[in-house]
């Protein structure tokens, strides 16, 4: 078993109690693989949304080229910013907000309540996912329904063709170059010493397709009794926010936050580590000043580069089961 100790080093933002860790819910991308490069892709998609709405075959792969071959060209403050807030988000809620942003621009034409549509945008803003209490109209809510997992398919096409597709080649042929510095040892250290390693994303997950597909490539491999016990995810269709995945599991593992050890890059994994009580750690590159600060802010435990070292690993400490 391992305990994971409040030493008072440096990477310690913020005092917690050592704590035996019995199970590992892991981020993906950012966090352990850079197969990715997000960012810049969902940036441009979603600015295209707002910029020129939704017409009739914007999922085509005509448009998707076109996205691809824009993608990373330029600054776009708006969603370039957003992508940076909402990482960690379900990639629905994502695409719902750009939408949202589209009928608020007169982009998109739908009878919606623009109250309910400002407030909604703001909660997202903020990281929330959940919003049910506030009036929406039908309307709004079938073209929702329609458009937003077409948007989400155009996105992950557009990914594909800028970098996923590549990278996951080139993945196959040299994994390490594309993890994150130290991640296999240490998932291997959890795994060799008794916990369960839980990969949890916003990402559709397939087996043998997608984020599963990349994960294997990587080199980890997945099952019960595996490295990695099971990939957990969202549909094409039905969100699923990284909180509600962390207490599912936990309702259906009958374990306890305090057991828990939360690790990732965004902020909706970290604030809900932080929201069921377990140990968070957040992996951001020394570079990342916004996010670091953010991270802080919603109560992360530690923030470290990547998962190498002798103070890293001096948080940990082998103890018998018994």
């Amino acid at each position: 078993m391992v305990t994971v100790k409040n030493n008072q080093s440096e990477i310690v933002v913020k005092d917690f109690s050592n704590r035996k860790i019995e199970y590992a819910f892991h981020d993906i991308d950012g966090t352990h693989s850079l197969i990715r490069d997000w960012p810049p892709v969902m940036s441009v998609c979603l600015f295209d949304v707002i910029e020129n709405g939704l017409p009739e075959h914007f999922d085509s792969s005509e448009n998707a080229k076109r996205l691809i071959s824009l993608a990373g060209k330029r600054d776009l403050p708006e969603t370039d910013a957003f992508c940076v807030e909402s990482a960690g988000l379900s990639a629905l809620t994502q695409m719902e907000w750009a939408i949202r942003r589209g009928v608020q621009e007169g982009k998109i034409q739908v009878n919606c309540n623009g109250d309910t549509n400002a407030q909604i945008i703001e909660r997202i803003n903020n990281g929330e996912e959940y919003y049910d209490d506030l009036p929406e109209t039908t309307e709004m809510n079938e073209m929702l329904k329609i458009q937003t997992p077409r948007l989400f398919k155009l996105y992950e096409n557009v990914l594909n063709g800028y970098c996923r597709d590549k990278n996951l080649v080139k993945a196959r042929q040299n994994p390490e170059k594309f993890r994150v510095k130290g991640s296999c040892d240490f998932l291997e250290y959890l795994y060799e010493n008794g916990v369960k390693n839980y990969f949890v994303t916003g990402a559709v997950v397939e087996k043998g397709m997608g984020m599963h597909e990349e994960v294997e490539a990587l080199g980890y491999s997945i099952g019960k009794g595996k490295l990695i016990e099971d990939i957990i995810g969202s549909t094409w269709t039905e969100k699923k926010p990284k909180d509600a995945v962390m207490k599912d599991l936990i309702k259906n593992l009958g374990i306890s936050g305090e057991n828990i050890l939360v690790i990732g890059d965004g902020r909706a994994e970290i604030q809900a580590g932080v929201e069921l009580g377990a140990v968070v750690i957040s992996r951001l590159p020394e570079n990342a000043e916004y996010q670091r600060e953010l991270h802080k802010r919603l109560g992360t435990n530690v923030i470290v580069e990547d998962f190498t070292g002798k103070e890293f690993y001096n948080l940990f400490e082998v103890t018998n089961n018994g």
